[in-house]
């Protein structure tokens, strides 16, 4: 008897009903995601959303796509899946909303070498989860096995979003200029850059991820796996009230690579050191590595996730609206005229 379409997809290693299975176990997730504008549920063959046609004078769409990377290992190593989500969104959405617009939606790809429903559930659990911080809908997605590609307890994940914003509030540069006052606001640890080089400093595996370190006050591995910290709700508020000149996402690159990105020509962004919240973690990394101070500044955010310029007599007020809305925000340093970079004193 000649066997059925899907029992023959089963032997070639996919299995159409876990893929059902996962739909019905996100379901619940996707929906404490909705916001005004979602048209439509999961399911089908594009995400909808509708844009109110007389909220904006002139809107400009802003995208971002990224993935987690490397940190995906700890994942696997600690079998704790249901934070990683997070790190995929706060990737995408710590950009847009850089750029001064307000995430709209959020889309997410796990590839995996099998579908197990309930490890993917925690995934999907996790990115609604950065989709609730960042106040956008997750309206869809796709989950891929890959068997015979990657290796059945292993997955990747990426993720894309869609922001708008009004064309003239939007974070250009144009208004950045010498004197402007740099603030930085406090990352939640290693954030999702550099964990290729993290894991070879540690020799990252089962046992050393749960080794408890003193100057941690947790194991290794819930450092590293801590989420990325979602910064668009408090970037929104302070725009909202006060002019921001330019922003950096402090990402893969550091400061030397993300810096400048947010400088015009003859612009120099000049930070101070001790004034970055620094965290036993990067400490943790320089001194068992034995790595260059320069190559932590250019590798990793060192417990500053964003760089953001304002006029200086806006200084103060910017760091309190930040601090208020739940940020560890401070005074790092300040543009000045010269060539194009960043200076490290």
């Amino acid at each position: 008897m000649e066997k059925s379409f899907s029992e023959s997809y089963a032997a070639a290693g996919v299995d159409v009903t876990a893929g059902y299975e996962s739909v019905e176990l996100i379901k619940d997730y996707v929906k404490k995601t909705n916001i005004p504008g979602v048209i439509g549920g999961i399911g089908g063959f594009g995400g909808m959303f509708e844009i109110g046609a007389n909220e904006y004078k002139n809107p400009v769409l802003v995208s971002g796509t990224d993935g987690v990377g490397t940190k995906l290992k700890l994942a696997f190593l600690m079998d704790k899946h249901d934070t990683i989500g997070i790190d995929c969104v706060a990737m995408c959405v710590n950009d847009v909303a850089c750029s001064g617009a307000k995430p709209l939606f959020f889309l997410d790809y796990i590839a995996c070498g099998k579908n197990y429903p309930e490890k993917i559930a925690q995934i999907v659990k996790g990115v609604a989860d950065g989709c609730v911080q960042a106040g956008c809908a997750l309206v869809g997605g796709e989950t891929a096995e890959h068997p015979g590609l990657m290796p059945n307890e292993e997955y990747d994940l990426a993720g894309f979003t869609v922001g708008i914003g009004e064309k003239e509030k939007l974070v250009s540069g144009e208004h950045l200029k010498d004197g402007d006052a740099l603030i930085g606001v406090a990352s939640s640890g290693v954030h999702s850059n550099g964990f290729s080089l993290v894991r070879k400093v540690f020799n990252i595996n089962e046992q050393r991820i749960n080794v408890q370190v003193a100057e941690l006050g947790k194991t290794l591995g819930e450092e590293l796996l801590t989420p990325t910290r979602i910064y668009v709700k408090p970037l929104l508020t302070l725009m909202d009230s006060v002019r921001v000149n330019a922003i950096s996402h402090i990402t893969g690159g550091g400061f030397y690579e993300n810096v400048p990105r947010m400088l015009n020509d003859d612009t120099l962004a000049v930070i101070e050191k001790d004034k970055l919240f620094r965290k036993p973690i990067f400490d943790l990394i320089q001194n068992e590595g034995n790595i260059p101070e320069r190559d932590m500044f250019n590798t990793f955010n060192m417990g500053t996730g964003l760089v953001i310029a304002v006029d200086s007599d806006k200084a103060d007020e910017a760091v309190r609206i930040l601090n208020e809305a739940g940020e560890h925000a401070a005074v790092i340093g300040e543009i000045k005229n010269g060539e194009k970079g960043v200076e490290l004193v």
